[in-house]
């Protein structure tokens, strides 16, 4: 019996689907979740097509998505619009800081 490894790129097929996985990777909190998450959902449309539409080099784009890498927050920016995603900043859900006079 042979059996494969598991790939979440095989999974998302929308750009719904890839909304939801970055977002749970964003709830995580860790940048390497984060990275990894955007990464993955970079395969799964095809590094070729998103480094084409970017604008960006095919092999630094897989570098800088690899374990060791580290991308550049433009790159990151690129790569989320070439998915189809923008990146939207809200107030989080914590206590409210008050400050004292």
């Amino acid at each position: 019996m042979k059996i494969s490894k598991w790939d979440a790129a095989d999974y998302l097929e929308t750009p719904e689907d890839v909304a939801h996985f970055i977002n749970a990777a964003l709830e995580d909190g860790d940048p390497i979740v984060v990275k990894h998450a955007i990464g993955t959902a970079a395969r799964s449309k095809g590094m070729a097509a998103i480094a084409e539409e970017a604008n960006l080099n095919r092999t630094s784009l897989y570098r800088a998505f690899e374990d060791d890498g580290n991308p550049l927050f433009f790159n990151v920016l690129k790569v989320l619009s070439s998915l189809g995603l923008s990146l939207q900043v809200v107030p989080a859900a914590t206590t409210t800081h008050k400050v004292s006079a």
